[in-house]
C-alpha cells in the first residue's frame, strides 16, 4: 500500500474536495480493490477486506466502493443484468468485454479495427465520440481455463 501510488493521490484529492478524510479503513479497502485483478462484486471485495481486517464493516466497504466509483477510480457494470461488478479505472487502457451468458466468464479484449470503425461510424453521423462501452454476449466453448463450468 504505497502512499505515492496514483490511486492514493487521486482518492485523497477527491475526498478532500468533498470534505472527507482518507481513513485507514478506506485506504485498506481501496488497496484491496486495486490489488484485485479483473471484475469483482461487493461480496468478493468485502470478503477480501475481511481477510485483512475483520473489524471493517459492510457499510464501510459499500460506502468506500461508492466513493471509488464517484471519484472515477472504479467502473461499475451490470453485465447481462447481474449484480454490479467493479473494476479499476485508473489505467488509460480501453478495453471491451466478451460475456458468457451461461457461466458468467468475462474476457477483456482490445481490437484496433473495431475501435477505428466506431470512430468512423460516429464521424459519419456527425457525432463527437467521447467514450463507449462494448459488451458482447454469447456462450464460451468452455475451453478457457477461467471458465467456472469447465
Amino acid at each position: 500500500m504505497s502512499d505515492d501510488s496514483e490511486w492514493v493521490e487521486r482518492l485523497q484529492s477527491y475526498l478532500s474536495k468533498n470534505g472527507l478524510r482518507l481513513t485507514n479503513q478506506r485506504k485498506l479497502i481501496a488497496a484491496t480493490f486495486f490489488e484485485t485483478e479483473g471484475h469483482l462484486n461487493f461480496e468478493q471485495l468485502y470478503e477480501a477486506v475481511q481477510q485483512r481486517d475483520n473489524s471493517v464493516g459492510q457499510a464501510t466497504v459499500y460506502r468506500t466502493l461508492k466513493v471509488l466509483v464517484d471519484s472515477g477510480l472504479a467502473n461499475s457494470s451490470r453485465f447481462g443484468g447481474s449484480s454490479a461488478l467493479y473494476e479499476s479505472a485508473i489505467s488509460d487502457d480501453h478495453h471491451d468485454h466478451l460475456i458468457c451468458s451461461e457461466c458468467g466468464l468475462i474476457i477483456e479484449f482490445c481490437h484496433e479495427e473495431i475501435e477505428s470503425l466506431q470512430h468512423v461510424v460516429a464521424k459519419t453521423h456527425g457525432f463527437d465520440l467521447k467514450d463507449h462501452t462494448m459488451e458482447l454476449y454469447g456462450a464460451c466453448n468452455r475451453t478457457n481455463p477461467q471458465c467456472p463450468k469447465r
